[in-house]
């Protein structure tokens, strides 16, 4: 038995009062009959009328029925089951690639001038969906297990994701060097990645070959359920560890080398968020900074799975959970990929474009600030900060500073009592409040571009 820790208890005050709470507010009132008591011997008590408390009925039965739908909808969440969790975010999943193929459409509008190497890294992610698909059917059939829990599989398919990001940061970055070059008046050469898609072509064929290499050999070697991804290399033997920790992780807990590439995906993301808002000062387009926007659901999404990963895989709730911010995420990126081609003057096919879309007018002659501080605001801003380094000393570093996180996540939950015991309040914490501070970052700089955060 665990001994709960005072924050645990804390915790578990929190909780317990925030379902208490509720009851004693929205509880049924009982129909009492309250009488007029008599004030002084010259009352006569016989001639007041007595007074009742009118309660609605209806107000009690709609109260009840709130509750024990929140009761229900509680109970639903937290005992849902792996397969009907992936039954529900199977159908999300689906839908979502749809307006991510109309966001790579109106991404590469001509009119647009996107650089080819950026809208390359953005295409890669069909790569990644597409080859995720049978590595989860190999984990059912072979060990009926999902995904997530097949450490070599889950690491080799997540790998695309990583290289997705990577491929759309170093064209976004190359991008970005030679523009500011060129608004310093300086002669620079134009980098191969904004006229043409061949660099990235080739560098996502070299990743993904590598990548093929880190499934096929272990599964030609018989790899089991949980064989670690790349034989755990980079982990830390038990037996080594210069501490004993509070529990021991479970067998499907990802390896070291399995966390870099989630932690560098959400890093990536993010980096390239601020690619897309600095691409907007510097093209004088503010239609630039929605795409930003529209990446956020994406984002969080990413969140989701390695809050997931966190608890051991052990919410499956939030399976769907994720494939819905997918969903969402596609649908918001493609509204602002067309609302960007409509502001280049690309005409739709269709005719007069809906006003919930936007507008159509050109950004052209608008001014935008676009000389910031290279002052280092948050992973976002990782390409400023490291404007200066070239694109291998770039990576070197990115790779670097997320392999320490993901040592710090590994080795640090082992200490706490929440990852083990499946609080969904705790999950949905980790998951909401990052993307909240997310979003308050973009729509405080939207306010003042000069500003420049705390998170």
């Amino acid at each position: 038995m665990v001994t709960k820790t005072p924050k645990r208890c804390l915790l578990a005050s929190a909780v317990l009062a925030s379902q208490v709470i509720p009851l004693i507010a929205f509880a049924p009132v009982n129909r009492r009959i309250i009488q007029r008591r008599s004030c002084d011997s010259q009352c006569d008590t016989r001639s007041q009328p007595q007074r009742h408390m009118i309660i609605d009925p209806s107000s009690v039965t709609s109260s009840s029925t709130t509750l024990s739908f929140l009761n229900d909808l509680n109970t639903a969440l937290t005992t849902m089951d792996q397969t009907s969790a992936e039954t529900i975010a199977g159908p999300f999943f689906g839908a979502s690639l749809f307006p991510y193929l109309g966001f790579l459409f109106f991404l590469q509008v001509p009119q647009n001038n996107t650089p080819k190497g950026v809208t390359v890294g953005f295409a890669t992610c069909l790569l990644f969906v597409f080859l995720t698909i049978p590595a989860a059917i190999g984990a059912k059939v072979w060990y009926g297990a999902s995904l997530a829990d097949c450490d070599w599989l889950h690491g080799s398919a997540e790998s695309l994701l990583t290289i997705t990001n990577l491929v759309t940061v170093v064209a976004f970055r190359q991008a970005l060097s030679y523009e500011e070059a060129k608004l310093r008046g300086e002669d620079v050469a134009v980098p191969e990645s904004v006229d043409s898609y061949e660099p990235m072509i080739k560098l996502v064929g070299g990743l993904t070959i590598v990548a093929f290499i880190t499934a096929f050999i272990p599964g030609v070697m018989g790899a089991q359920v949980h064989t670690p991804y790349l034989n755990g290399f980079m982990d830390i033997p038990p037996t080594m560890l210069p501490w004993s920790s509070t529990h021991a992780q479970p067998e499907n807990a990802l390896t070291i080398t399995c966390w870099i590439i989630h932690i560098t995906s959400l890093v990536e993301f993010l980096v390239a968020m601020g690619f897309c808002w600095r691409y907007a000062e510097i093209t004088q387009n503010p239609k630039w900074k929605g795409l930003t926007w529209g990446l956020i659901p994406l984002h969080s999404s990413g969140i989701t799975a390695c809050t997931y990963h966190l608890f051991y895989n052990s919410i499956p709730v939030l399976v769907p959970l994720q494939a819905a911010l997918t969903c969402v995420g596609n649908i918001t990126a493609m509204l602002a990929s067309y609302r960007i081609a409509r502001s280049n003057g690309w005409d739709a096919p269709w005719g007069q474009t809906i006003s919930i879309l936007g507008d159509g007018e050109s950004s052209q002659g608008q001014e935008e600030v676009w000389d910031r501080s290279q002052s280092l605001v948050g992973f976002e801003d990782l390409g400023e900060a490291l404007a200066s380094d070239n694109d291998y000393t770039f990576i070197v570093k990115l790779f670097a500073g997320c392999a320490i996180a993901s040592y710090i996540v590994k080795y640090g939950e082992v200490w706490f009592d929440f990852p083990f015991e499946s609080e969904l309040n705790i999950a949905l914490a980790i998951i909401i409040l990052p993307s909240l501070l997310n979003g308050f970052k973009w729509y405080k700089r939207s306010q003042d571009p000069t500003f420049e955060g705390w998170f």
